[in-house]
């Protein structure tokens, strides 16, 4: 049966960014010097950790020597540490927007073996101070006064590091293991073609584009891509299955013999926060689940529905009449961002004017969207834009980690180490201001519409995130005695799906391979790439909140904050705000915004809203 698509947005007229203000091409002199000069940085740093003697313990040298010592290093790893930052991202933006351009990728492979050696340095680095009195170091150099946190941070990773030659090896070897693991994954989901009729025609199409078709209307359309994309994974879940096994098997080793109790442990570290808040957040979260059954349970309602399927979860509800063309959303963006301040409206301007932004969705580009880094100030945004609030509401959340990295510039690359939890705050943040002046300005029907987008979002970092966690948690328990099979990893990820989604869907109706669509499960450095989204979007309604209480006050704090990411832990920035994050009041009082945006939800269906039930 031929089914009738939405147009889709006129993708030869979004934007590409420009990264030609680092490097004309890949084939310039300019990127072969480049290319080249970091290189060169990067044996040159190698060079001092030998001559300092940056190892493992101490070797009874004066105070002043030491502190000497521990300066040149740290501003030798800055300076390198920038020079890859912007290569990296240089590369990577070729790479996730045309994953079949060779040549980037055999760069960015070349460049990786490199960024490696700058890792086995920073374990040295590691180690080196956790022999030292990092305290003495603080009080004798306003340089490493400057960067006490990290410092701070590496002398009690130490405790957590292998010998040194095994810490060179696993960076070695994690070249030939959850590098390529996490590679094959991007190039294959970047590459894959589904074959779907569409408008009477019947054609291959990049999966980036079978996934938007779930925004559709037309029920139809939306049933026939999951249908599709289902069969699209199991062709193709042989690979990543064994790429899922085979990192969350390296994980497993490596943080076993680095003394870690469990994977979770070590994200937590790296989150910048301690189990205690992550149980008071995850509790207050699995306390809201039955008001986000509810909104569920409503949306099915004013969908003339039993019960949602999955490929229901993002279809519209209220009038959608509005077209959101790419010069309509920035305006917008551009307007709204001005009223919180002259300076994140700024932003926003020359994200748009200076081509900061890849917009379209093509073949050989990656899916999703994201924001990162480039030199400076300047970020570089991916998006695979569709004119609707959903698309407006992602390239705001975007533009919010673009203003984080504003906060950010003119802070070195060791201070400006920012954990997943705290990376989210800014784009939460955007995404609110955004959402509420949309709300203002819109009749009932739109309000209806742009309130379930909201709660589509809400739903999905508080609901599907914490079934993502609880999917890891299980795969990383069970890799330690085996390999999962396809079958196994399918069947985790509908307990865990059916555990925190309940009776708000069709258990029938569930998708059995979201660990093969989500790349966050590919990555070696990178464990539980899911709680941090949910700490983000509820910090980030907790702060919202602050701003309507005080909005002047609120400014220049918030911007400090900011800037601060990458040089004290979460309580810490908390505490600025009168938070404290371990208690569980404050998460609830955050999912109390969400609890009220269902109730409004409610209020706008009317009549409706009465068979749906908690």
């Amino acid at each position: 049966m031929s089914v009738t698509a939405a147009p889709p947005a006129p993708v030869d007229e979004l934007p590409r960014w420009d990264m030609t203000v680092v490097y004309p091409g890949l084939d310039s002199p300019e990127f072969a010097a480049g290319f080249a000069d970091v290189v060169a940085r990067a044996a040159a740093l190698e060079a001092l950790f030998d001559a300092e003697g940056v190892d493992r313990g101490e070797t009874g040298r004066s105070a002043a020597d030491a502190v000497a010592a521990v300066e040149r290093v740290v501003e030798g790893l800055n300076a390198t540490g920038e020079a890859f930052e912007t290569l990296t991202a240089y590369l990577y933006g070729h790479v996730a927007t045309d994953s079949r351009d060779d040549v980037a990728q055999a760069r960015l492979s070349e460049l990786e073996r490199h960024r490696a050696r700058l890792g086995t340095l920073r374990t040295r680095f590691t180690a080196w101070l956790g022999g030292m009195d990092v305290e003495a170091l603080v009080d004798r150099s306003p340089l490493l006064a400057a960067h006490a946190f990290p410092l701070r941070r590496a002398k009690r990773a130490a405790a957590h590091l292998m010998s040194p030659p095994e810490e060179a090896l696993a960076a070695e070897l994690n070249l030939s293991a959850g590098t390529p693991w996490g590679k094959l994954h991007d190039n294959l989901t970047s590459q894959l073609l589904v074959r779907l009729e569409v408008d009477g025609e019947e054609r291959e199409r990049p999966m980036s584009e079978i996934r938007n078709l779930a925004l559709h209307p037309d029920r139809e359309v939306r049933r026939r891509a999951y249908e599709a994309e289902l069969a699209a994974w199991g062709a193709n879940a042989l690979p990543l299955a064994a790429a899922m096994n085979g990192i969350k098997g390296q994980v497993n080793t490596l943080t076993a013999r680095r003394g870690w109790a469990d994977p979770l442990d070590e994200a937590l570290f790296a989150a910048h926060i301690d189990r205690e808040t992550l149980d008071a957040l995850v509790g207050a979260a699995r306390e809201a689940f039955p008001e986000l059954r509810r909104y569920l349970k409503l949306k099915a309602q004013v969908l003339g529905l039993p019960a949602l399927a999955w490929y229901d979860l993002f279809a519209p509800v209220g009038r959608a009449d509005r077209e959101w063309a790419w010069p309509d959303a920035t305006a917008f963006l551009l307007e709204q961002f001005g009223v919180y301040s002259d300076r994140m409206r700024g932003l926003a301007d020359r994200a748009v004017r200076e081509r900061w932004i890849d917009a379209g969705p093509r073949p050989g580009k990656r899916g999703g969207a994201f924001c990162m880094g480039l030199r400076g100030d300047e970020s570089r945004i991916l998006a695979n834009y569709t004119p609707s609030y959903d698309g407006v509401s992602t390239l705001a959340h975007e533009l919010g980690h673009a203003y984080h990295n504003l906060n950010e510039a003119g802070l070195t690359p060791l201070q400006r180490e920012t954990p997943m939890t705290l990376a989210e705050t800014a784009s939460t943040f955007c995404e609110t201001i955004v959402r509420e002046a949309a709300l203002t300005r819109a009749d009932a029907p739109e309000r209806l519409f742009i309130l379930e987008q909201s709660l589509q979002g809400s739903c999905q970092i508080v609901v599907d995130i914490l079934s993502r966690f609880d999917f890891e948690r299980r795969v990383f328990a069970a890799r330690r005695e085996r390999e999962l099979s396809i079958d196994e990893l399918n069947g985790a990820m509908l307990d865990a799906q059916r555990g925190t989604y309940g009776d708000g869907l069709d258990p029938d109706g569930l998708h059995p391979f979201m660990w093969a669509v989500k790349g966050h499960y590919y990555s070696a450095g990178r464990s539980f790439y899911n709680f941090p989204y949910l700490f983000g979007l509820l910090f980030g309604l907790g702060l919202y909140a602050r701003f309507r209480e005080e909005p002047d006050g609120f400014r220049a704090g918030y911007d400090e904050l900011l800037a601060s990411t990458g040089r004290a832990d979460a309580a810490e920035l908390a505490h600025r705000f009168g938070i404290d994050l371990r208690e569980p009041a404050f998460w609830r009082a955050s999912l109390d915004v969400i609890r009220a945006d269902v109730d409004r939800f409610a209020e706008l269906m009317g009549p409706k809203a009465a068979t749906a039930s908690a």
